[in-house]
């Protein structure tokens, strides 16, 4: 019974590593890149290598401020 907490605490830790890492927001802003990079493309749209980076950028802009938002609701609002 013991081992099998102890194997859940295990993939709990890695997983919540995973969402945290930023291997894994380098790889979903290389994703939302190449998508924005196509799509603007596809509709002819002027430089789409370089306009593509405004909604690229928006993404990681919006991962580095998230900690500090949940650190504040949890100290704020969240309250248990």
């Amino acid at each position: 019974m013991n081992e099998t907490f102890e194997q859940r605490n295990k993939r709990v830790e890695s997983d919540k590593a995973w969402e945290t890492s930023y291997t894994r927001r380098s790889i979903i802003a290389a994703i939302t890149y190449l998508i924005v990079v196509w799509f603007l493309y596809l509709i002819n749209a002027p430089t789409p290598w370089l306009n593509a980076f405004v909604p690229t950028a928006g993404f990681v802009l919006s991962t580095l401020t998230l900690p500090f938002f949940k650190k504040w609701w949890l100290r704020k609002i969240y309250k248990k």
